[in-house]
């Protein structure tokens, strides 16, 4: 099986025709092709690196001390 003659796509776009009406085709076109669009953009964004995703501990505003997953907790007990 190979690609459709030019009598199969015209029998293929009268049928789609009839199933959606003339004026809804433009919008379904439209629709399809924002959603390719966004879908590049999507993939684009998850090959670039974020800076969120580094390893290095992170400092906490106001303060000269890191993150507590950095560092072990402190001890607050009096004996």
């Amino acid at each position: 099986m190979g690609m459709p003659s030019g009598t199969e796509l015209l029998i293929i776009f009268g049928i789609i025709v009839l199933l959606f009406g003339a004026k809804k085709i433009p919008d379904l076109a439209k629709g399809i092709g924002k959603g390719i669009k966004n879908f590049k953009s999507e993939m684009k964004e998850d090959d670039t690196p974020t800076a969120a995703t580094t390893d290095a501990p992170k400092k906490v505003e106001g303060s000269d001390e890191t993150t507590a997953s950095a560092q072990a907790p402190k001890n607050t007990t009096q004996a």
